[in-house]
């Protein structure tokens, strides 16, 4: 709702109040009582309108959409309500939350998410470097055991752990190119072998 149609909004309902005023006798004998009500009233009609209109991202919130893995070797994943996609896999046997991102050249654990993959991220060499939105950051390169992502479980996987603060591991090129087929909608992405 735009600025303009909020003040005709509150422009429309001063009017309506005016002529409840001026048409009911019982309105001017009651007047803070009917107020009183009125704000009431009001107030609900006004949460109502912001449910209804925030309903999808409530949904969303609420129940995150779910990935699908098919027979055909098919992982089609929905887009989420701030515009990402995300995925769980598997790596090195541990449950780690990433979200697709074809911008990132490599697939990068954050510090957090390599401790919980086994990694001994103290002894790890920083040397790398990578351009962020955020600046540059230093990264350690290191080889996963095992990256599994529905039915399909690839082992020896490249990889870098990021040496700045990331909230949630990328899943990045150098993983998606094992797809041969990677399709994009306007609310799903799809990857296949």
């Amino acid at each position: 709702m735009s600025q303009f149609d909020i003040m005709n909004l509150v422009y429309l309902v001063a009017l309506l109040v005016l002529a409840a005023f001026s048409l009911s006798p019982m309105f001017r004998a009651n007047f803070w009582k009917t107020i009183q009500q009125f704000m009431i009233w009001a107030l609900i009609f006004v949460g109502v309108v912001v449910v209804v209109g925030s309903w999808d991202n409530i949904r969303s919130a609420a129940l995150p959409p779910q990935v699908s893995y098919s027979e055909d070797g098919t992982i089609e994943i929905p887009k989420s309500y701030d515009g990402h996609f995300y995925v769980t896999a598997l790596v090195n046997g541990a449950k780690i939350d990433f979200v697709v991102d074809t911008g990132a050249s490599d697939l990068v654990l954050s510090q957090k998410d390599a401790i919980t993959a086994g990694l001994d991220v103290e002894n790890l060499d920083f040397y790398g470097r990578a351009m962020t939105a955020n600046g540059e950051v230093r990264t350690a390169p290191v080889r996963l055991d095992s990256v599994a992502l529905g039915a399909f479980d690839d082992k020896n996987v490249r990889a870098r752990v990021n040496g700045g603060d990331l909230d949630i591991s990328l899943l990045g090129m150098s993983y998606l190119n094992r797809y041969p087929t990677i399709t994009m909608t306007r609310n799903q992405l799809t990857l296949s072998r």
